[in-house]
This record gives C-alpha cells, structure tokens and sequence, in this order.
C-alpha cells in the first residue's frame, strides 16, 4: 500500500499544520523554513537587537509549535498565530526583565566607515538608515511592535489587532503615534526644511 506524500512547498501553511500533527517532519521543515528569517528578525528588532537571545527566541518558539502543534485552531491564520506566541513571548521577557523602555545604544554616528568608494549620497543613505534605526529603537516597545509589524512585515491591521490582542483603533492609533514620532525626530532630514 502506498501513501500520498504532498508537495510540501505547495502546502499552506495550515494544511502544513495538520500534518505536523500527525507528526511529519519534513511538514515541520518546510515550515521552519518559510518562517525561521522572518521570526528570528521579528525577535531580534523586539529584543533590543540581541543576537544570542533571538536565536535562543527562536528555537523556544518552534519548540512550542513542535510540542503542542494541536494548539493551532484549523480555520486561523498560521501567520497571524505565530507572530501572536512571540508576541506573547517577548511580552513575558519585558515582564521577568522589569523593562518598560528599551532604548537601543547605537555607536556614535562619527564611527560610521567611510571609504574612497562611498560618494556623498551613500554617505547621507548610510547615516539616514542608521538615524533611522536609532530611532525606531527608541519607540516604547508597543509602538515599535506595531511600527515592524506593519511596515517590515506588511501585516494588516486586522492581523496586527490579533496578533497583539488590541482593537483595531488602537494598532491605528499606535502607528500614527510611531510615525509622528519617528517624522519628528527625522526632521533633519526633511529637504523642505534647508
């Protein structure tokens, strides 16, 4: 008797979550794959830009999906429900830590390299994304979150309101906040303003 093996790549991920019930491990890789980069960036940008404890993040939660993949509700999203438990589990390190504002500690900008190869508009992207990121960092953790989920991730509001267990107007509200925050900051940037 031969059994049908699916084209995993072909496979949603839902239908890659029923199988890794039934305990399929190649199910369990191709979903490890399509979501390991995207998971361990959410986590590092999430977690202070920590390589080690993003990395350890990451295992921890495709061991909780590999444990107790029975969890997952056939009809949900998968994407939404993973990036809800690290969500959830980053919620759980700022707690344990006491953490209420993680602020990153980027080198001063002076310690930017410059080479002979780098003309003035690779230096003015250089230091506009390194400003950039400085800033994102500086968001309170809620606004940051919502700010990567909607923009680096490109999740809807409805996916964000899920994922972070929020109303819809609230996500709204944190994003204006995170963009009239990061538009402030940015000001030097703003040609009009020369």
């Amino acid at each position: 008797m031969r059994f049908f093996k699916p084209d995993y790549n072909k496979c949603s991920d839902e239908e890659l979550m029923e199988l890794i019930v039934k305990q399929d491990e190649r199910a369990f890789d191709t979903l490890y794959v399509r979501y390991s980069e995207r998971m361990l960036n959410f986590f590092y940008r999430m977690l202070n830009r920590d390589e080690n404890k993003s990395q350890d993040f990451l295992q921890d939660l495709f061991m909780k999906l590999l444990e107790k993949p029975y969890l997952f509700k056939k009809g949900n999203k998968f994407s939404t429900w993973i990036y809800t438990i690290a969500s959830n589990m980053v919620k759980n390190e700022y707690r344990s830590l006491q953490v209420r504002k993680i602020v990153s500690k980027m080198e001063d900008l002076s310690h930017l390299p410059i080479g002979a190869w780098m003309d003035d508009g690779d230096i003015d992207r250089q230091h506009f994304k390194m400003v950039l990121e400085k800033e994102i960092q500086n968001l309170s953790p809620k606004h940051r979150e919502v700010f990567f989920l909607r923009f680096r991730e490109e999740l809807s509001i409805k996916e964000i309101s899920e994922i972070t267990a929020c109303s819809e107007g609230t996500i709204k509200s944190r994003i204006f906040y995170a963009l009239k925050r990061l538009a402030q900051n940015m000001q030097v940037f703003d040609p009009k303003r020369g």
